[in-house]
């Protein structure tokens, strides 16, 4: 567009004004700590009791060390199993959850007020929702206490719930689904409203049965989503702290079952040992990116 004096009007240049204030942030928030990070991972960096050692460039040996010790993947495959402990029955429940708050023809009452009470968990804080686990599975707890007066469990011997790594796994995965699915369903639910009505009208008319539906229509529409909530959740999985921290008094219980990465990396960071914390931190970030492009790498094949 020309101006009467002859100059042109270039509203692109807006788009990067509006671009700044994400740019800031990104910088500021993200690319500045993660290169810190990184930076630091190389150097010996930590205190004893008062005294400050470091910091002094030791390369890779605080990666060698890590890896050395043999922890690590200890730790890594507890974050693994209680994720997917937790990811399985969510991404079950949720499809079957959207799968009925989508169809018209079960003509379900008070919908919006159901999709709103399980989303509520959502919204608590993960230390409260821990918090409440703790006192309800606890030897003194409640359901202690109703599981002997049903007689399930003998009088006086209570069942530790905490001390046993099943259990305490359980309890765990547990709670992140709690706290989860009604997300992923609403997530879901949307997806599914937003397919052509078309499509499964001309499926009845070649008579294809719910299953067919489900399968050859619904997910294949839905893969987009499905592989957005499984990074997200595998993101959130890798970052478990809060209710495993809670749940065992950060020991990790029983014999570091229930130890997450990011337990580890509090403890490093609580002792002040920059040097171990930033390695760690630094092999989170590509196990990160690793699983999330085996994500993608599987959906690509899974589409051709």
């Amino acid at each position: 567009m020309k101006s009467k004096k002859g100059n042109i009007v270039r509203y692109n240049r807006w788009g990067y004004f509006f671009l700044i204030p994400f740019a800031v942030v990104f910088i500021i928030f993200q690319l500045i700590p993660l290169c810190s990070t990184i930076y630091n991972s190389f150097f010996k960096h930590f205190f004893d009791g008062i005294m400050e050692i470091g910091p002094e460039p030791v390369g890779l040996d605080n990666y060698v060390s890590m890896f050395k010790n043999g922890s690590i993947w200890t730790y890594f495959g507890n974050t693994m199993i209680m994720w997917i402990m937790g990811f399985i029955p969510q991404i079950l429940v949720s499809l079957l959850l959207a799968s009925w708050f989508a169809n018209p023809s079960l003509k379900l009452k008070g919908k919006a007020f159901f999709q709103t009470v399980i989303y509520l968990p959502n919204l608590i804080m993960a230390s409260a929702f821990a918090m409440l686990f703790f006192a309800l599975f606890s030897k003194v707890g409640p359901i202690n206490g109703m599981l002997q007066s049903m007689g399930v469990i003998a009088e006086g011997k209570p069942y530790d719930f905490l001390g046993h790594t099943g259990s305490a796994r359980t309890l765990v995965a547990f709670m992140n689904f709690l706290m989860w699915f009604g997300n992923t369903t609403i997530l879901l639910l949307a997806g599914m409203l937003g397919i052509d009505t078309s499509l499964y009208e001309a499926a009845e008319v070649d008579g294809a049965t719910s299953n067919q539906v489900f399968f050859k229509i619904t997910l294949p529409i839905l893969r987009p989503i499905l592989v957005y909530v499984m990074i997200t959740s595998l993101i959130g999985g890798l970052q478990m702290f809060d209710v495993p921290q809670i749940l065992t008094n950060g020991s990790g219980g029983p014999k570091n079952t229930t130890m997450t990465l990011i337990m580890a990396l509090n403890k490093h960071l609580f002792s002040k040992n920059y040097g171990m914390g930033g390695a760690l931190s630094v092999f989170m970030f590509v196990i990160t990116g690793i699983l999330s492009m085996i994500v993608f790498r599987m959906n690509k094949q899974t589409e051709k």
